[in-house]
């Protein structure tokens, strides 16, 4: 099957738009094939605001309405507590709202991002949107990440080499309980080293600190910026840790993942 098969015969859908690079080219799919589609931002404090501001840009340049549904997510108890299972219930407490929410403006089927090159296998997050009957037409079009970017790049979407970032949350570790005021330290140190010229990396809370994880390219830019990085980052941490294990890249020079 292909995405012009698929939206013809799903033409009106709403879908979970994370302004990310699966989801902004399944809105461009959806845009071009004549799907009456509607996106939907969830906003929680596991997002940093950049997610939203790349979301609205897109939507605009695509003309395609988004509408932002904010929603309290450290208000559900097993994903603030953080266990091994907190993505699926974060996954099924988010895809819950959403599908209210396009359900109460008219649209009956939604739609998320996941390409085929995401493993299903027993991911927690990948259960509760099987559960919630949330549709993926990348994954059922056996589309992968790879060629979501270069279809992306041919469409001239800026997102075609927007390096993965997975939510804030996984910037605890797991069975520590999830704050707020974490979560904005771990924003505000990630936005500062964006500042001074980092891509595609990581600050990860450690007790007391932070850690730092860069991809092999980068590491020479982290020695090379040492007191800027460090000045950057100790008003926020107490210790700043490299992690000299680099970081697998997100995305390569093709384009890929």
């Amino acid at each position: 099957m292909t995405l012009e098969t698929f939206f013809r015969e799903v033409p009106r859908a709403a879908l979970a738009f994370s302004g990310g690079t699966d989801s902004a080219f399944l809105l461009w799919a959806a845009k071009t094939y004549g799907c009456d589609v509607q996106a939907y931002y969830i906003k929680t404090v596991f997002q940093p605001d950049f997610e939203l501001e790349d979301a609205l840009r897109l939507a605009e340049q695509l003309s395609v309405p988004m509408k932002v549904v904010e929603m309290d997510i450290l208000g559900v108890a097993e994903a603030a507590q953080n266990g091994p299972r907190r993505c699926y219930y974060c996954k099924r407490a988010l895809f819950t709202k959403l599908r209210e929410q396009a359900a109460a403006d008219g649209y009956t089927v939604l739609l998320d991002g996941t390409n085929a090159s995401d493993d299903a296998g027993d991911r927690p997050g990948m259960q509760a949107l099987r559960e919630l009957k949330v549709r993926s037409p990348l994954r059922e079009c056996g589309i992968t990440k790879e060629e979501v970017r270069s279809l992306s790049r041919e469409a001239g979407l800026f997102t075609w080499d927007k390096p993965a970032y997975a939510c804030l949350a996984t910037r605890i570790s797991t069975g520590t309980r999830i704050t707020r005021e974490a979560l904005l330290r771990a924003e505000q140190g990630e936005r500062a080293l964006m500042e001074l010229g980092f891509s595609d990396f990581r600050v990860r809370l450690t007790e007391g600190g932070a850690r730092l994880q860069v991809t092999g390219e980068q590491m020479p830019l982290v020695f090379e910026k040492r007191e800027e990085v460090t000045a950057a980052l100790k008003p926020l941490f107490g210790t700043v840790l490299l992690d000299l294990e680099q970081r697998s890249p997100s995305v390569s020079a093709k384009g890929g993942r």
